[in-house]
């Protein structure tokens, strides 16, 4: 069976950042923070009032009628527009495809829970008649997909994919088989997750994996440094179009990277912690490194997994250190969730949006708030500001609860 290499042609993004692409983009090479006390929500009594909000945003009435806004969970809407942006990008509304040729694999880590949330208050204080009938299509997993089919009229294979925070990840793993394999010519792929929320914010504090520090949110996110206490919450989306390589360049489209690998693989260790040795991390990259062919010594750029964790900081360098051997002292390392939050089930595809970027542009994002560097964490993590770097090939790593884990490279095509 011959395999058809894969395009990415489009790209749509929302985050804390910024409300698209390119202000997202422009503010994490000034190393801004996207982190910041909640103004969206009362936050009275939350233990933590911070985290990578998207501010100011109205979705196009154009994509959602504004009635329906107020019914639909606020991720369907950042998978809508993210993804309305990638497709005027891409210009895959005029690629003559068929409509079944097109199709849509997102991921996502809990889905619509601002809705659970305000739903369930509902029911408890004034009864299960209460209960908006929006309720059940506004929260589950797939609806984002199920509207942007709907929008545009795309009728190719369709569904969603959770797997805690490398959803997006194995999201785009999945879009890119369908390609290879001949079953699709175009796949909307990556993330969407919007669960800032009282009920969110409390259980992952309780856990203890949050970071405390309500009283400079825009430091709290610090990869790699040894005041690091725990991760800090994010929200938006990361939206790719990917498209059979030689039918993208045939109708004249902008070829703006290939993915060339593709890992997956577990822990089998603890529901939360990473192992100590990053040995499933380790796996992951030797899949993906295996599957493309591709030199260790030639790949450039790692935008970490690196949520600010006391322990899956470490181990993940661990990880890296082991696959690349000598070659990790010489390749750039950086965590944007210093900039952005953790996005959950949405990380892997805004952070394969930024491995794609350095390739385009050669200028790499900083890890922020690096200012004293655990000695276990020993790699160019690409401190506190840009570096510019001609890169052929960056590499994504999504790490999840649960010991899923997912990593994809991508090569430069210009």
């Amino acid at each position: 069976m011959k395999l058809h290499r894969v395009a990415v042609t489009g790209m749509g993004a929302i985050c804390g950042l910024g409300n698209n692409l390119d202000e997202v983009w422009k503010n994490a090479l000034l190393g801004k923070s996207g982190i910041s006390t909640l103004e969206n929500q009362n936050t009275e009594n939350w233990p933590v009032t911070f985290g990578g909000e998207v501010k100011n945003f109205k979705l196009d009435p154009n994509l959602m009628e504004l009635k329906d806004q107020d019914r639909f969970d606020l991720f369907n809407q950042y998978g809508l527009h993210a993804s309305d942006e990638a497709v005027k990008q891409a210009r895959l509304t005029e690629a003559g495809y068929a409509p079944e040729k097109i199709g849509i694999i997102f991921g996502t880590g809990l889905g619509g829970f601002p809705h659970i949330e305000a739903n369930h208050k509902i029911f408890m204080e004034k009864g299960a008649r209460r209960v908006s009938p929006f309720f059940i299509p506004s929260v589950i997993p797939n609806m984002p997909e199920g509207l942007i089919s709907i929008h545009y009229g795309f009728k190719g294979i369709n569904f969603a994919v959770a797997s805690a925070c490398a959803s997006s990840a194995h999201a785009i793993g999945l879009a890119a088989t369908e390609i290879m394999l001949g079953r699709q010519d175009a796949m909307l792929t990556g993330g969407t997750e919007a669960v800032i929320t009282g009920f969110t914010i409390a259980g992952f504090a309780s856990m203890k994996a949050l970071s405390r520090r309500n009283d400079e949110p825009h430091r709290a996110s610090r990869p790699y440094d040894v005041d690091r206490d725990g991760f800090v919450m994010g929200e938006g989306a990361g939206i790719l179009v990917l498209e059979n390589y030689e039918k993208a360049v045939a109708r004249g489209a902008t070829i703006i990277a290939e993915i060339v690998g593709f890992g997956a693989s577990s822990d089998a260790h603890h529901i939360t912690a990473p192992h100590p040795e990053g040995m499933g991390a380790l796996l992951c990259m030797q899949q993906t490194m295996e599957s493309s062919g591709v030199r260790l010594e030639d790949v450039g750029y790692i935008n970490a997994h690196g949520t600010s964790t006391p322990l899956g900081d470490v181990a993940e360098t661990q990880a890296i250190k082991k696959v690349f051997g000598k070659h990790s002292y010489d390749l750039a390392v950086s965590s944007t969730k210093s900039m952005t939050g953790h996005l959950l089930g949405a990380a892997g595809g805004l952070e394969s949006i930024f491995c794609i970027k350095a390739l385009e542009t050669g200028m790499l994002p900083p890890t922020i708030n690096l200012e004293n560097i655990d000695p276990q964490c020993d790699l160019n993590y690409v401190p506190n500001r840009p570096q510019q770097k001609d890169i052929k090939y960056a590499l994504n790593n999504s790490f999840g609860f649960g010991g899923t884990n997912s990593s994809t490279l991508f090569k430069k095509v210009k």
